[in-house]
């Protein structure tokens, strides 16, 4: 049970933790402290789940314990006080827990060597584990075996996330039939969808490309277009167009068939991307860029064309590491390693934008493989919170859906992200080596970065993208 602080203390607050732009909301599965507990900065103090990401949450000071806000079981809003920490307090003082029942110290010590264990169990039996952090050994005994007879099903109901329960409230279905994929038996989001393709007829449309796999697909067959009649032949008559509603009918009235509110995920990436552009003095550069050796160089590897550009990234921040940088408030930090984000899209539910650390230790056929592996690991909701934060730059990739241009919003607290566009075959004007200018037809690109000029000016981004050009334009073919 929770308890009041102590009064007049120094409270340090412990939020829910941000866990990509598109994670509104978090779950606490298990407590691993008590109210009264001594920890240390960075000590594990509870566990939480996400649609997304299950992870630890650390303490951020030295202190003791002093209020749980949030209990096992309780969905919360990113950003919402878990837990206060007494820093004023001191080691070796007794509490209350630890004066009412001795043997508790003891007890405490074996719950937190549990681990992952509990905080399934705590995920899979809300009524179990909501008793966790209580006073008495006894009390987290029982709570253990309840929580583990919740994860066999034979005791206490399942635990489910709010996107898991809202999908299967909208589908009519019945969440205690689905067998779960996740930790400990967990019913994750794709359990459920799982079971409604099940359902779908075999005729459903194919899914669209993923923002990460390749920026550079080919665009879909697009019907063409009817032709225009020949001179003196009569033209076709066209439909007659429909009369518009009056000014005065609601836009209700006006054949709207659906409305619902935003998603909880797609309100937060609002915030996230509103904030990004109030923040940031967000400017755009665009370049053009030869990728005809990248494709020749692709044909023999058979990668995509998004390792090659993410590989020549990385080598224009190097050698230009002014926008390998944060800029927090007034604090601009600038990197030697290259942590690299890549955007990817989860569909309908949002984005998130896994890390790829040291990628400058990172061949393109090493980055081709952890590209693969976090796409993967994001789809399947296994991504750790490490390997969603302390990116360095992003790179996003809508270019697979046959755009050409767009103005992509910082990646905060990043000074810069690079937006790879599609690849197409265009005639352009070359010159060859003794000066003459011919058409030919070449893999053409447009490389589209968004800056923020408090910590950058346009030369320099134009400089670094001029960078990244002349890398990609002179690919070995060796």
């Amino acid at each position: 049970m929770s308890s009041s602080p102590t009064e007049g203390a120094t409270l340090v607050d412990v939020t829910m933790p941000q866990m990509g732009v598109s994670v509104a909301e978090g779950t606490v599965i298990e407590w691993r402290k008590q109210v009264g507990d001594w920890v240390q900065r960075d000590e594990i103090i509870c566990a939480i789940s996400t649609d997304k990401i299950d992870t630890d949450v650390e303490s951020p000071a030295t202190g003791r314990l002093g209020e749980i806000v949030v209990q096992v079981g309780e969905t919360v809003d990113v950003g919402t006080v878990l837990a206060r920490i007494a820093t004023d307090a001191r080691p070796g003082e007794a509490h209350r827990s630890e004066n009412s029942h001795p043997g508790n110290a003891s007890a405490g010590a074996g719950a937190a060597a549990t681990g992952t264990g509990e905080a399934t169990a705590a995920l899979e039996a809300p009524g179990a584990a909501g008793e966790l952090q209580g006073d008495t050994t006894e009390a987290v005994n029982e709570g253990s075996a309840q929580a583990a007879a919740g994860r066999r099903g034979a005791g206490g109901a399942r635990r489910y996330s709010p996107v898991v329960r809202r999908i299967a409230a909208e589908h009519g279905i019945d969440l205690e039939r689905v067998q779960g994929t996740g930790r400990g038996g967990r019913v994750r989001k794709q359990d459920v969808l799982a079971v409604l393709g099940a359902a779908a007829t075999p005729e459903a449309p194919p899914e669209p490309p993923m923002h990460i796999e390749s920026p550079y697909r080919p665009d879909a067959p697009v019907a063409p277009r009817p032709r225009a009649p020949r001179f003196g032949a009569p033209p076709e008559p066209a439909p007659a167009p429909a009369a518009p509603p009056p000014p005065s009918v609601a836009a209700a009235d006006a054949g709207a068939v659906h409305s619902a509110p935003l998603s909880r995920m797609r309100e937060s990436i609002g915030r996230h991307m509103l904030q990004s552009l109030q923040t940031a003095a967000t400017c755009t550069t665009v370049i053009e860029a030869d990728m005809s050796r990248v494709a020749a160089a692709r044909t023999r590897s058979g990668l995509t064309w998004l390792p090659y550009v993410a590989r020549a990234t990385v080598e224009a921040l190097r050698e230009m590491p002014a926008l390998n940088a944060t800029l927090e408030d007034t604090t601009l930090t600038h990197y030697d390693a290259v942590h690299l984000g890549i955007a990817v899209s989860l569909g309908e539910e949002g984005l998130i934008v896994p890390v790829i650390r040291d990628a400058q230790n990172l061949s393109v056929e090493g980055l081709a493989e952890e590209i693969r592996g976090m796409a993967r690991r994001a789809r399947a909701g296994e991504l750790t919170a490490d390997q969603v934060r302390g990116g360095t730059f992003t790179i996003t990739n809508p270019g697979g859906y046959g755009s050409i241009i767009a103005t992509p919003v910082i990646n905060q607290p990043q000074v810069a992200i690079l937006d790879t566009e599609a690849v197409v075959k265009r005639p352009v004007v070359v010159t060859d080596e003794l000066g003459n200018d011919s058409i030919a037809i070449r893999h053409m690109t447009y490389l589209c970065m968004s800056w923020d000029h408090r910590a950058l000016d346009g030369a320099l981004a134009a400089q670094f993208l001029a960078a990244l050009r002349d890398r990609l334009e002179r690919w070995p073919l060796d």
